[in-house]
């Protein structure tokens, strides 16, 4: 009786040879996951601070993008692609209506957790109530926008793999393939470098969030 056929799931020999499809996989989902975060980012900050400035569209606001969050991913993608017909668009369309309302609820959390004593003192300066946003709250809510930004950036990572339903999946591709062909060293190096991007990115944000606020450290110590 012959022997099963080596199918090891860690195999640098895999990597080797087919390394022009994971750079190719691995670029298609860094830059997927940082324009989606950067788009959500440049469309959450206007919508909360909107929601702050004005509180009574505030449960609108978050209602609206609660109700996109609950699609499931795989009946979105199927329903954008006919409409946008452009794989790496519907992908991209869909990974920014899902990281909206991560951006949106943290920001508009951490602009309402804004200490009231620190904007009248601001105000008893003269500051208006633009430059009380601008100079006082959006800065004193860094801490609770980074959080944001850390699990809305996580979160797109692994949803970029369920554009594969469009052909335009990254990393998900590989893992497509090594499931359909049950070539278990493809599974795995999609899955690894999956989870390295999101670790990368989670430590990145962490560290821009502390250099961003010296403040905070110095209240912990």
């Amino acid at each position: 009786m012959s022997a099963a056929p080596d199918n090891p799931w860690l195999s640098w020999d895999y990597v080797q040879r087919n390394s022009a499809d994971i750079t190719e996989a691995l670029g298609q989902h860094v830059s997927l996951t940082v324009e989606a975060i950067l788009i959500a980012t440049a469309i959450a900050i206007p919508l909360a601070v909107l929601a702050h400035l004005r509180p009574r569209l505030a449960g609108t606001v978050l209602g609206v993008s609660g109700v996109l969050y609950t699609i499931p991913s795989l009946a979105l993608f199927a329903i954008l692609y006919p409409l946008v017909r452009d794989r790496r668009v519907t992908v991209l369309t869909g990974l920014v209506m899902y990281a909206l309302l991560v951006l949106v609820r943290n920001i508009l959390v951490g602009l309402q957790g804004v200490d009231p004593a620190v904007t009248d003192a601001a105000r008893g300066l003269g500051y208006g109530r633009w430059r009380v946003l601008l100079r006082v709250e959006l800065p004193n809510a860094l801490p609770s926008i980074v959080t944001g930004l850390r699990l809305a950036t996580v979160t797109t990572v692994a949803l970029v793999t369920i554009g594969v339903i469009v052909g335009y999946g990254g990393l998900g591709q590989l893992m497509f393939r090594g499931f359909r062909s049950q070539y278990h060293a493809e599974i795995m190096t999609a899955t690894l470098l999956t989870v390295a991007i999101a670790v990368v990115a989670d430590v990145a944000l962490w560290l821009a969030g502390r250099a961003a606020t010296p403040w905070s450290r110095a209240a912990v110590a």
